[in-house]
């Protein structure tokens, strides 16, 4: 059972649901509840997170946002606890949006860091720290504060991120997108040692199985849509100590891993989503995006059928 008092329970696998749409981009619940419902099924799944990038949050309203808080708490068991994104550039709307998704039953927030940082904030901690610091104001659950990729402008430096977890008590995980594993093992061993509390999650979704080796406290990754049962595989061979299970896990998830996060990149979760009606989680009628986002085309479902395939997915 889900704690949501608790820092030290935000960990283990916690994949980001897809969001099924019909053609227009309306989004369809009926396939959405099957697809939770799937999520929910896997062991180790510990929380789900929805409203995030795979969700294709960008593109919901506020009112589309706040329902889809409400149907994954109604979707799945009390057991799992829902992850709510907060994607919001100004601070005090930020906080504003953590209070709606606390209201509409959200456990835990993944913060995104504000467009705003795109500004040089690296050289403004207080800048970035100010951002956390409102939303922990606004909401007492536990927070995910959310490290991008080394060289882009919204990324949180070592040093800061450190800060972040030492001076807001409701930091309880960094969601981990480095993308650089020297980045990635200089937080890890810095966390461990100066905010044990905190988890650090690998969201190293295209090179998973070496971040694990470094060490993880669990997987948040929208890659978790397709397969958190891999995934699930994935953990529980690592936390065994069983490197040979664990290698054969990643050996699976490595062909979709590489077909979902080819160029351009922001396909990814386009791809996804055309991967679950491959495997008819959900109806094909089900995998349209919003645009900006493009569907992808015959080319890119062919590759997707073959990296399923190679996968043993079907």
């Amino acid at each position: 059972m889900v704690q949501s008092d608790s820092v030290s329970s935000v960990r283990g696998l916690i994949p980001a649901h897809l969001t099924p749409m019909s053609r227009g981009g309306a989004i369809h619940w009926d396939a959405l509840t099957t697809h939770l419902r799937w999520l929910a099924a896997i062991p180790g799944v510990e929380w789900i997170t929805t409203t995030a990038h795979a969700s294709e949050v960008a593109t919901l309203t506020t009112e589309e946002r706040q329902r889809m808080i409400e149907h994954a708490v109604s979707v799945v068991p009390e057991s799992i606890g829902v992850v709510a994104g907060v994607y919001d550039d100004g601070s005090a709307r930020a906080a504003a949006e953590a209070r709606r998704s606390v209201e509409s039953g959200a456990k835990a927030l993944l913060v995104f860091p504000s467009g705003v940082f795109a500004g040089g904030s690296q050289r403004r901690s207080e800048s970035q720290r100010s951002h956390y610091e409102a939303v922990a104001e606004a909401v007492d659950v536990p927070l995910i504060i959310f490290k991008y990729p080394v060289g882009n402008p919204l990324t949180l430096p070592l040093e800061t991120t450190l800060e972040i977890c030492q001076t807001i008590p409701t930091v309880a995980a960094i969601k981990e997108w480095s993308y650089d594993i020297v980045e990635y093992e200089d937080t890890w061993r810095a966390i461990k040692a100066d905010a044990p509390h905190v988890s650090v999650l690998s969201s190293f979704s295209r090179a998973l199985f070496a971040s694990l080796l470094v060490g993880s406290d669990g997987v948040l990754s929208g890659h978790g849509s397709i397969v958190a049962d891999l995934q699930s595989e994935l953990l529980a061979a690592m936390q065994e100590g069983d490197l040979t299970g664990a290698r054969k896990a990643w050996d699976r998830i490595y062909p979709l891993a590489v077909a979902c996060y080819a160029d351009p990149f922001f396909d990814q979760h386009n791809r996804m989503k055309a991967a679950l009606g491959i495997l008819g989680r959900i109806p094909r009628d089900a995998t349209y995006v919003r645009r900006p986002l493009v569907e992808v085309d015959d080319a890119e479902l062919a590759t997707l059928e073959a990296a399923c395939v190679s996968a043993g997915l079907v």
